[in-house]
């Protein structure tokens, strides 16, 4: 394994392709956010947020977003907080009905995380007020209250959510949080999402290719961060906007090039969602450097 920095100056062809790859990718809604976002009000948005991230597990992005949908048509806006909570067996039939069986081995889990996503929303009501009472060190603990987001460390369910609710559309929501409690002590941002998407890429073409299931996890979280922001520095480089050039590169900025590499090889409904959204790879960064490209 070499260094970004090592990786940057070695490959920098690559590096490039891959650059405008996340520029490309960066325009691909989430999954969550994909149905989030039809909601009309603000809470409704963060509340779908949280559920979604709380049950996006063993499923790929085409399914899930079915899946999501189905629910969001059945309970949409409040339903999903509001007393009466809907029946096990009505929430159950929703995902039935998306997959077409009750083999998905977050069945037996849906029920309880969409009533916890509930409660949580009943005991923090204004959700956009408790963000901007939060920050994303206390939002992560927060965050705990809810079933199957998590209890450990690193907890990669709360850091997605923290960055689909607080990172800039179109990747994220675009909310505001407190950045600092003093002047003496900025903003710890949560890790940084490393997706199977990533993980392919780092592994495939990217500077861990040599080795990269060898890495202890804080080497690979390391690794994923330090192309992220390589990756979005360069972008802002690139751009015409004197004062985006001029700006540092922030873990909300970095998330670009962390939602976009999800979408590498990452299965679609008929086959990877990458080679879908380019034509069969005829239009994508890569192609000359993925021994995957059509």
């Amino acid at each position: 394994m070499v260094s970004v920095k090592r990786f940057i100056h070695d490959e920098p062809a690559l590096f490039k392709a891959t650059a405008e790859f996340v520029r490309l990718f960066a325009r691909i809604d989430d999954p969550v956010l994909a149905v989030a976002i039809r909601e009309k009000t603000i809470e409704a948005r963060i509340a779908w947020t949280l559920l979604g991230t709380a049950l996006f597990q063993d499923v790929n992005y085409a399914e899930f977003v079915t899946l999501l949908r189905t629910l969001n048509e059945k309970f949409p806006g409040e339903k999903l907080w509001t007393l009466p909570v809907p029946k096990a067996q009505d929430i159950e039939a929703c995902v039935e009905s998306a997959f077409g069986c009750r083999s998905w081995s977050m069945f037996e889990n849906v029920s309880g995380i969409f009533w916890s996503v509930g409660l949580f929303v009943r005991r923090h009501l204004d959700l956009q007020g408790w963000l901007k009472s939060r920050t994303p060190e206390k939002i992560w603990r927060d965050l705990g209250e809810i079933y199957f987001m998590g209890k450990g460390n690193p907890r990669p369910k709360v850091c997605a959510a923290i960055y689909r609710l607080l990172a800039p559309a179109p990747v994220g929501l675009g909310l505001d949080c407190i950045e600092s409690d003093s002047e003496h002590n900025p903003v710890k941002w949560p890790p940084l999402p490393l997706t199977m998407g990533a993980r392919r890429y780092l592994s495939i073409l990217g500077p861990a290719s040599d080795g990269f299931a060898d890495l202890e996890p804080a080497q690979k979280q390391k690794l994923a961060t330090d192309m992220y922001v390589a990756l979005v520095r360069y972008l802002m480089e690139q751009s015409e906007n004197a004062e985006v050039k001029k700006s540092k590169v922030d873990a909300l900025m970095a998330y670009v090039a962390a939602h976009s590499l999800q979408f590498y090889l990452e299965d679609g409904t008929e086959c990877f969602i990458c080679r879908l959204s380019t034509d069969h790879c005829r239009k994508c960064p890569l192609r000359e450097f993925c021994s995957y490209a059509e």
